[in-house]
């Protein structure tokens, strides 16, 4: 018996719309189990926002200011380094300069999908790419989001076929 996504998907998907400030969103994923949200915009699939979405969105900025410098004699000039930044101070003006975004502007868009008739092989495919942040995959069935389907999910189930084998 093949399993099928139908078989081992979550049905009850928590979803974050594409309109939702990114303060809220983080806000909601602190007080989860799991790392990401779908993100739909009037009941559509946009997106997937994950933690790693986040990450990007806060890592330090470059401050740094790069101040060429050439008196005479010298035929080339020297640049020198300046570093412009305090690491908690820009943290936190990250963090205020994104706060009010749109989740639109830093979700995940080219997301992959798999119908609820999609048999794990096809999951394992899609996790099993270059991309180590693919850790998810959202379930569709005509358009419309009816599940989701984690790498957890598939290693539980692969295991308990397993074990059920004489």
């Amino acid at each position: 018996m093949t399993l099928l996504v139908r078989d081992v998907m979550t049905a009850d998907v928590e979803t974050v719309d594409a309109d939702d400030e990114v303060a809220e969103v983080l806000g909601k994923l602190s007080r989860r189990k799991f790392n990401g949200f779908p993100v739909l915009e009037d009941g559509e699939l946009v997106g997937v926002v994950t933690q790693r979405d986040f990450v990007d969105l806060f890592e330090p900025s470059d401050r740094t200011l790069w101040i060429p410098i050439g008196l005479p004699p010298f035929l080339e000039t020297v640049e020198y380094a300046f570093d412009l930044s305090w690491d908690e101070l820009d943290a936190e003006l990250d963090l205020a300069a994104a706060a009010g975004k749109a989740v639109r502007e830093v979700m995940t868009r080219d997301v992959e999908t798999v119908s609820p008739d999609a048999s794990i092989d096809d999951v394992l495919d899609i996790l099993a790419t270059d991309d180590p942040n693919v850790n998810r995959v959202p379930v569709l069935d005509d358009g419309d989001l009816v599940g989701i389907i984690t790498r957890e999910d598939v290693v539980r189930a692969l295991r308990d076929e397993r074990a059920s084998k004489p």
